[in-house]
């Protein structure tokens, strides 16, 4: 390599880190317009950036600067007449879009984002950056403040929301009569399995701050009167006597001895005949370089600022399920980022 090709290269190098290095102002703006309701202002056509400020209770001149970005991220664009319009992809930060990913946006930007910032901490102890910062242990922050609780549960139904439909077509629910959903949030899974099998039953359980606000939801999509609620914590019991029990994203909430307490009380209520359903993503044992390998390191070391947590490959939770008195029958691919691990009872 000649010495001008060596600068290139090194300048390309230098220009990819700082792309990195620079990349948090993006969650920040997206927060923020979500915030700000932008995308709803937007809802019902091309709107000037002076009239989006005086709506939204702005300083005009920065939320001009704000739009802008929002358009360099494909969120917006400007018209040639000056004013702004929603695009597709920006349509997703409208609070009542199908698809809405809004909550988890300022889930993101607002509440993680501290967390974040003493990832060392995390680093060099392998605890909650969030304990840390606020002494809260697992989700007893939420049972603290009920529109944290709100804007959580609604980001976790969203986050569920992308990988339901791609869960359902790949595993088949049918021959089951009842499933308990052990931390089943707002029950967004859950609905859409019983909507799909109209001949079964469900069980919500989780605590109170998200059973408390499922009903609404399990309502709209027509199967509150074949899913009961039960509040109550998976580390003390669960319902017993269902055909399934399904996690999803719950295991990966939890180091190695919660999640085995979890696994354990799950196993006592089950009958034998019964299965055990994990919907998680597996670890890969290397990453490489690829969207999904960054998104697997993303997701893990959110789970150890956020919870003290981790994902974990395949061979982890097999070893994890046979100490809790399981065996893995298969491991079921969904086509997205989750898997559908299947256990029976040892």
């Amino acid at each position: 390599m000649s010495e001008q090709d060596e600068e290139l290269h090194q300048q390309a190098l230098s220009e990819k880190l700082l792309g990195m290095v620079h990349g948090s102002w993006m969650s920040q703006v997206t927060c923020v317009a979500a915030e700000l309701g932008i995308a709803d202002l937007l809802a019902n056509g091309p709107t000037r950036a002076d009239e989006l400020a005086r709506v939204a209770g702005c300083h005009a001149p920065s939320l001009h600067r704000l739009l802008r970005a929002l358009s360099s991220l494909d969120l917006c664009r400007e018209c040639a007449d000056g004013t702004y319009e929603l695009t597709p992809m920006g349509a997703l930060l409208r609070a009542d879009a199908p698809n809405s990913i809004r909550s988890w946006a300022i889930w993101w930007g607002r509440h993680l984002w501290p967390v974040w910032g003493q990832l060392q901490h995390s680093i060099k102890t392998g605890e909650s950056a969030r304990k840390f910062i606020t002494g809260a242990k697992g989700f007893e922050h939420l049972e603290r403040d009920a529109a944290l609780a709100t804007l959580f549960n609604s980001a976790m139904a969203e986050l569920s929301r992308v990988a339901v439909q791609a869960v359902i077509r790949a595993y088949d629910f049918s021959v089951m009569r009842q499933i308990v959903d052990v931390g089943g949030g707002q029950g967004e899974l859950l609905a859409a399995v019983l909507n799909s099998h109209p001949a079964t039953r469900g069980v919500l359980f989780d605590l109170p701050h998200a059973i408390d606000s499922a009903q609404q939801h399990l309502q709209r999509c027509g199967v509150a009167d074949r899913c009961e609620r039960i509040a109550g914590s998976f580390f003390e019991s669960v319902p017993g006597g269902a055909d399934a029990y399904l996690l999803k994203s719950v295991i990966d909430d939890w180091n190695d001895e919660r999640a085995g307490v979890i696994l354990a009380n799950c196993r006592r209520a089950m009958p034998q005949s019964a299965k055990l359903l994990l919907i998680e993503p597996l670890m890969p044992t290397k990453l490489g370089t690829s969207p999904f390998h960054q998104s697997m390191a993303r997701v893990d070391l959110n789970m150890l600022v956020a919870h003290g947590a981790r994902e974990r490959t395949e061979a982890e939770f097999r070893e994890l399920l046979g100490a809790g008195g399981f065996q893995v029958a298969r491991i079921v691919a969904t086509g997205t980022h989750y898997n559908v691990i299947e256990a029976i009872p040892c």
